[in-house]
């Protein structure tokens, strides 16, 4: 059973994260700001298809960590996805580099896979 206190604690941080407002988290996720609203509360419980709406849009999001506060946010997925998104190629080499000198191990592309079926491709 989920702890909705603490559900509504990650669910809060998850918004915290991204910087979002609980009304623009909705409207990404597909849900009424009211929905939000009563679950951070602790007014209504999560529906099973609220937790996949929020998964599915945000798929670094791990789910057992949603459910009960095990595993990590943000994974590693969405660390390496924004340092490739935000910096520049320059930056992104150096942190190439950053990582060959600690395990001699060469990173020849990194691709990234979006859920529309489109994807980006790094590559050394």
């Amino acid at each position: 059973m989920v702890n909705t206190d603490e559900f509504a604690k990650r669910l809060q941080i998850v918004i915290d994260y991204y910087g979002e407002s609980a009304s623009s988290f909705a409207e990404k996720i597909g849900v009424q700001r009211s929905s939000i609203s009563h679950i951070l509360s602790g007014r209504n419980k999560p529906s099973l298809e609220f937790v996949l709406k929020i998964l599915s849009s945000f798929p670094e999001v791990e789910l057992y960590w949603l459910l009960n506060g095990k595993g990590n946010f943000p994974t590693t997925e969405k660390s390496i996805q924004t340092t490739l998104e935000m910096h520049s190629t320059p930056a992104v080499t150096t942190e190439i580099k950053k990582s060959e000198s600690k395990t001699d191990k060469v990173i020849e592309r990194i691709v990234i896979f979006y859920s529309d079926g489109s994807f980006k491709n790094y590559q050394n």
